[in-house]
């Protein structure tokens, strides 16, 4: 039986990982949660899964958890890492959205726990210290992500040196279809809607600017040791291949699967094993067209610019990662336009003297001015604009 630690429990995946939790009670046991502020939903986690101890961020709803919870309470980024670092745990799955994910993963390698990892941020914008404690504390770290699932059960039993490339599916998002004039003037609603994956609203952003492509292209390079140039992206609208690897005999080998985060995640909880899994099976006849096209880097230039801080290095991708979280959460705060989200980021990179091999607490210094440095020139400009 594993013991987990869900760091983001109430979120998209830390819901979806409980839910296989329950299929499989002899499989996992629940010692720790934490939510960012849902408390009712944190709660009710605690009365089903009786963990050990839980955390939660808003540190103005540790009183509802006090007088509710008989579970060991705590708040804050402090209580995360808490959670990530509990004795009784093995693996810690992180969920959480943003960098404040980084930290508590970091902690919880040194501590020698195995990672399910779907935080983005923490190998995009620490992937050298990250992948360092890895290989120092020989622990394993499973992908969560669909493409990176994808990536690890193509290598599986193969030799990485043998890899010729990489390629990364991508739906395209809501706007694969829209000209420049068109993205000039769509709504948030507009870009919540993910035409084939039902997510956070902060990483369905991400897919509908395709940073999160961006992003999951720094992934592989850390998690593979894959150089970028070998990294490819695919448009596939009916998310169906997830990725697919190219060996230097030219033989391709892809993995295939409905859209379902489940899948993914299950196989990252139990691996080597595979159990059985409830969700609909892959029908190709029912499919009958699976389409391929090139991302368009210059209508979504996120895109280029992951690659371009990627080959850069140092603290680049976290100056990248950092402009493009404060600017998304003023997009679905109705602050900025879907466009300015890029503009933005390329702002912020352009004023970065990249630091190269950095420390984590560079990382999360660069992470927290930068953020802070991008919601204040949106302020700048609200004001501007109202005058």
């Amino acid at each position: 039986m594993k013991n987990l630690s869900i760091l983001g429990s109430t979120g998209s995946i830390g819901t979806q990982t409980l839910d296989i939790v329950r299929q499989f009670p002899n499989e996992f046991k629940v010692v720790g949660l934490t939510a960012n502020k849902n408390a009712d939903l944190l709660l009710k986690q605690i009365k089903e899964f009786k963990p050990k101890a839980v955390a939660i961020m808003d540190r103005s709803k540790i009183d509802d958890l006090l007088n509710f919870s008989s579970a060991q309470v705590y708040s804050g980024i402090e209580g995360l890492n808490k959670i990530a670092t509990l004795n009784e745990v093995d693996t810690v799955v992180n969920a959480l959205v943003g960098s404040v994910g980084i930290e508590p993963t970091y902690n919880a390698i040194k501590s020698k726990k195995n990672i399910a990892l779907a935080n983005k941020e923490t190998l995009v914008a620490a992937g050298s210290v990250i992948m360092e404690e890895v290989k120092k504390n020989n622990i394993a770290l499973m992908p969560i992500d669909s493409e990176h699932s994808a990536i690890f059960q193509c290598l599986n039993g193969e030799n990485i040196k043998e890899v010729s490339n990489i390629t990364i599916t991508c739906s395209g998002g809501p706007f694969k279809n829209y000209s420049t004039e068109q993205l000039e003037n769509v709504a948030v609603q507009d870009a919540l809607k993910h035409p084939t994956w039902n997510m956070g609203n902060k990483i369905t952003i991400d897919s509908a600017t395709l940073m999160n492509k961006g992003f999951e292209v720094t992934e592989a390079h850390w998690l593979y040791g894959i150089d970028y140039e070998k990294i490819k992206i695919v448009i596939h609208p009916q998310s169906i291949i997830h990725s697919l690897v190219e060996f230097v005999d030219k033989s391709v080998i892809a993995q295939l699967g409905l859209p379902d985060m489940k899948i993914p995640i299950q196989y990252a909880l139990t691996y080597p094993k595979r159990l059985q899994n409830p969700s609909t099976s892959l029908d190709l006849i029912k499919i009958k067209t699976l389409e391929f096209n090139e991302p368009d880097f210059e209508m979504f230039p996120c895109l280029k610019y992951a690659y371009e801080a990627g080959a850069i290095g140092g603290t680049m991708p976290a100056v990248m990662n950092a402009s493009n979280e404060a600017a998304v959460y003023a997009f679905l705060g109705n602050k900025i336009r879907f466009l300015d989200i890029p503009r933005l980021i390329r702002k912020m990179m352009d004023n970065h003297n990249a630091i190269r091999n950095p420390s984590l607490n560079k990382i999360l210094e660069v992470d927290k001015k930068v953020k802070e440095e991008t919601k204040n020139r949106i302020e700048e400009e609200i004001v501007i604009n109202t005058n």
